[in-house]
């Protein structure tokens, strides 16, 4: 990379992009160009340094693209990221999605939208989750065909300020495991009286508690022993830097739609 990449951070404000701020000022390949949060925010017009906790940087965050940019993280909500969609088409740049509780028409049009412009979809963009991903895949695909099988079950804890459930990386963990075991059937919590245990199914189950920056963990139970796959944050930098590798990742790339798993060459 000769030059830095002009990176626009849409959801500024948030608890994220506080941190893709603060973490993309400091570094050497980025330049950011915009902070930007929904009309009407409190945040409107603050520098975007200080509002991030750290030194002033000259640049205020604002509800209005910039003309050129080369790529845009967004971490807002379903709806900011369809308009923010839009904007990266019209200016032909990138963009990293990590917003997640994205409903299917969602999902179309940023499908769509990948022929035309780089996409990289990232329910988590943590390095660390990432790498269990693939650890749970392996994991699965080995306890398909184990005597007697095994149940599954994804349990995820966040902070109480999170609005979708369970969390985008437990529903992408789920869909990891489904396809490398055969199971169609998901569930979600258990109250009352209803029956014995089905191994064709997985089950999650929503923490949310305190200011919890994440953790899921992938139970394997068999009959005399498990198996647990465990993913904690202590920090939302564990977000952001990996955000920021997945923009720079995809500056020079084809259009198309692609994963943390090619950010990170798993």
């Amino acid at each position: 990379m000769t030059s830095k990449i002009a990176l626009v951070i849409h959801g500024a404000s948030g608890r994220n992009g506080k941190r893709l701020l603060a973490l993309g000022s400091i570094d050497p390949q980025v330049q950011i160009v915009g902070a930007l949060v929904r009309s009407g925010s409190s945040a409107l017009g603050h520098d975007a340094g200080s509002f991030s906790g750290i030194e002033p940087m000259g640049l205020a965050i604002g509800d209005r693209w910039p003309e050129a940019f080369d790529c845009a993280i967004d971490f807002s909500s379903p709806d900011g990221c369809m308009r923010a969609l839009e904007r990266c088409l019209e200016r032909r740049s990138s963009m990293v999605i990590a917003t997640t509780g994205l409903e299917a028409n969602d999902l179309e049009r940023i499908q769509k939208a990948s022929s035309m412009i780089p996409i990289c979809l990232a329910p988590n963009t943590s390095v660390a989750v990432n790498i269990g991903m693939k650890l749970v895949e392996q994991a699965a695909k080995a306890f398909k065909d184990v005597p007697g099988g095994a149940d599954v079950e994804i349990i995820e804890r966040h902070h109480r300020y999170k609005e979708d459930s369970p969390s985008g990386t437990a529903i992408k963990l789920g869909q990891i495991i489904a396809q490398q075991m055969g199971i169609d059937t998901h569930v979600h919590g258990r109250q009352g009286m209803v029956g014995k245990r089905p191994h064709n199914e997985i089950g999650y189950h929503a923490v949310r508690v305190g200011d919890d920056v994440g953790q899921h963990t992938v139970v394997f139970g068999m009959m005399g022993e498990l198996v647990e796959i465990r993913v904690a944050a202590s920090s939302r930098d564990s977000y952001a830097s990996g955000a920021i590798s997945a923009a720079k990742f995809l500056v020079g790339k084809a259009p198309g739609m692609y994963t943390m798993a090619d950010v990170l060459g798993l």
